[in-house]
């Protein structure tokens, strides 16, 4: 799949050597949260759209990109700070994760993304928190959305 990139990030896709460092940016939301925990792949905080993401060692393991199958993607995150796990423990549904790819240089310019998920599953130990992100299941949507009776569609049900 074609993505549109910047200059910038298209230079450095094609040097030969580069400076230009892609950092993935990983937001965690979810409504009885107080705010958003956001992270940053990277040794140093940074700032992007006026959001400051946290600093954090995390691995994400994506889907083979093979036809006709939906697959999920593996995160791991160091359990250093206790915020993560005591921010699952809390929540009742699944959280909503969004990973973004932005450039150092311009880490105001998403470059690929917002991909959203759904934590699907999560496990935890003293070392690390693992989850399993997977897409909203809009498979599992009824179609059509609406049912077809006398309240909704009277004409249908004529006697005339």
């Amino acid at each position: 799949m074609p993505r549109d990139l910047s200059l910038t990030a298209r230079q450095a896709v094609f040097a030969q050597e580069t400076g230009t460092v892609f950092l993935i940016l990983l937001t965690i939301d979810h409504s009885s949260l107080s705010s958003p925990l956001r992270f940053v792949y990277n040794n140093e905080d940074i700032t992007s759209r006026g959001n400051t993401f946290t600093a954090f060692n995390f691995q994400i393991q994506l889907p083979s990109e093979e036809e006709d199958s939906i697959t999920d993607v593996q995160l791991r995150i160091d359990n250093v700070d206790r915020q993560i796990v005591e921010a699952v423990r809390s929540l009742s549904s699944a959280p909503e994760v969004t990973m973004e790819i932005v450039l150092s240089s311009d880490p105001d310019t998403v470059e690929a993304g917002p991909f959203n998920f759904e934590l699907q599953e999560a496990t935890y130990d003293a070392v690390q928190v693992t989850g399993t992100l997977g897409y909203p299941p809009v498979l599992d949507e009824p179609f059509p959305g609406d049912l077809f009776t006398p309240q909704n569609h009277p004409g249908l049900f004529s006697t005339a």
